[in-house]
């Protein structure tokens, strides 16, 4: 079967020239996600980490849902964070609540010298359905 090219209602426009999921052998890969509230790029994000790692875990949460799937589905995460240091474990104690207890995603977390339209935080996933 060739692999399907997901584009979500509702999650936010793309800030580059990609696809919000492909999908190929029952693989889900989501594209990482702005804390965009809404789906226009050119809105401003919420201020702090944990207003963000919010924003950016609820169009995650979109785009899985366009794509039949929800959160337990998650195998595995990357996290890039712009203010390692200052925004580390505050981004943590958000993101671990998004999870059964005991169902926790693989994670890759690093700092990063900078993400699209100024934000702090950006996560993409690896799901299967």
């Amino acid at each position: 079967m060739p692999p399907l090219f997901h584009m979500i209602g509702g999650a936010p426009d793309p800030v580059a020239p990609f696809s919000h999921a492909v999908e190929a052998d029952g693989w889900v890969f989501v594209t990482g996600q702005m804390p965009f509230t809404g789906t226009s790029i050119d809105t401003p994000y919420p201020e702090g980490i944990e207003a963000q790692t919010h924003a950016v875990m609820g169009n995650l949460r979109t785009v899985l849902e366009g794509c039949g799937l929800d959160l337990s589905h998650v195998l595995s995460a990357r996290i890039f964070l712009t203010h390692f240091e200052e925004d580390y474990e505050r981004m943590n104690a958000v993101y671990r609540g998004y999870f059964a207890a005991g169902r926790l995603p693989a994670r890759t977390c690093v700092g990063v010298s900078g993400l699209a339209k100024g934000a702090r935080v950006e996560i993409d996933f690896i799901a299967r359905r």
